[in-house]
């Protein structure tokens, strides 16, 4: 009768840790934040509606519900181009639609007016010839068209002819296949003339005149935040981190706005549900859930926290940022740092183990996540995203929403993790 009990107290405590688990891991609450976060109200996270700050209130918000024990505020300055109003293009009065048919770069000025069309002739380039044409008067003002791959080849005659004071040309057009990207890497400034990005389909050869209205508003000194959430370890020596980026792109008009779902509604969410896993079940060593604003804007928020970290660097035992996760690819891209490559082939007998992914693809380390600041710093850190599923070509589009986000990877990312830091913690 006793060895009876025994057994049955044993089934119901395992059957109560996996319940307790899977609680943690809470797939509806990933989800809710994502359609929460990439919805209308936050209008792509983006600077021109504020959109980046009441997510940010959002955010602050579930990270408490999570049950997190502290909450720090680290707010910051960056200089951003925006595109809150018109935006309009027309091409042989034919009218365009932003964001599908067009965008602009993230630098445009505004512009207003017609413009005369000078197609680039590729097949037969002559850049002398080019020169002399765009100096008559009739082409004056004009706006070039061209592959947008092809100023790659003639560099420098590019910067000649993008230069108003030289060529006297009124702006840009780049073709490009579908679909078209819209990026806010390099909005801290604004440049000399427009340059727009066009479908290839829809800017025919024949094409002679556009019509354009697009306003910017330049911000300076724009103030955002980073977020971080804190649960305390039974050890304070060393910490784990887990960071995600939450702004996006924000607007490109009135009418039209980015709401990354994928990238990084889902990375956010992320580390709010394992910031209640850790909540539930105190880890061993302090761990932080950053969320920063600023990366769509060149990594703005995590490069000004390494040069003000609220924790040393020297502290952080493992780093771990989660960016684009709502896809559906079995493997996953891994992008450690130098000093964090060594944990490569302890998740990936962790994830053999688990059978979560396929398998896990080793990438070199690039520029173009916020592990990267920590990374250079020489702190041990790796990137997690998911490429190439179904909603990948989705991103930095107007569609990736809700509808196109896919979930599959957050459970066998959260297992995975998580077991690591199981692992490494003992």
């Amino acid at each position: 009768m006793y060895h009876k009990s025994s057994f049955l107290r044993s089934i119901w405590l395992i059957l109560l840790l996996m319940a307790c688990t899977l609680s943690a891991q809470d797939l509806p609450r990933y989800k809710r934040i994502i359609k929460q976060l990439s919805s209308a109200k936050y209008q792509g996270r983006g600077y021109a509606l504020n959109g980046v700050r009441k997510a940010s209130k959002f955010i602050q918000r579930e990270f408490r519900k999570a049950g997190v024990d502290s909450i720090m505020i680290q707010p910051f300055c960056l200089d951003i181009n925006t595109f809150p109003g018109k935006m309009e293009l027309a091409i042989d009065g034919r009218r365009l639609k932003a964001g599908r048919d067009f965008t602009v770069r993230e630098y445009n000025p505004g512009v207003q007016g017609e413009f005369q069309l000078y197609h680039i002739d590729t097949l037969h380039y002559d850049f002398e010839h080019i020169k002399k044409d765009l100096a008559l008067p009739q082409n004056r003002g004009c706006f070039l068209v061209c592959d947008f791959w092809f100023p790659y080849r003639h560099r420098r005659d590019f910067t000649y002819l993008q230069n108003p004071d030289s060529s006297h040309v009124g702006g840009i057009i780049y073709t490009w296949n579908e679909p078209l990207k819209f990026y806010k890497a390099y909005g801290e400034r604004v440049a000399d003339i427009p340059t727009l990005w066009t479908l290839s389909s829809v800017m025919p050869e024949e094409a002679q005149r556009i019509r354009v209205n697009i306003e910017n508003r330049f911000y300076k000194d724009y103030s955002t935040d980073n977020i971080i959430a804190k649960i305390e370890g039974h050890r304070h020596d060393s910490c784990f981190v887990f960071t995600a980026h939450y702004d996006h792109l924000g607007n490109l008009g009135r009418k039209v706005f980015y709401g990354g779902a994928n990238d990084n509604a889902s990375g956010t969410a992320a580390i709010i549900t394992l910031a209640r896993h850790y909540a539930q079940q105190r880890p061993e060593f302090d761990t932080y859930f950053i969320a920063f604003s600023g990366e769509d804007a060149y990594l703005r928020g995590s490069r000004w926290y390494v040069d003000h970290p609220l924790v040393p660097l020297s502290r952080i035992k493992y780093l771990f940022n989660i960016d684009m996760i709502g896809d559906n690819n079995p493997t996953l891209h891994c992008e450690p740092s130098e000093t964090g490559s060594w944990a490569f082939s302890l998740l990936e007998q962790i994830n053999r183990r688990n059978g979560g992914f396929r398998n896990l693809k080793l990438c070199l380390l690039e520029e173009k996540s916020d592990h990267y600041p920590f990374a250079v710093r020489g702190v041990p850190c790796i990137f997690f995203e998911n490429e190439e599923g179904d909603a990948f070509p989705f991103y930095h589009t107007p569609q990736d929403d809700w509808q196109h986000v896919r979930f599959d990877t957050y459970l066998p990312l959260f297992r995975l993790v998580t077991d690591f830091i199981g692992e490494i913690s003992r």
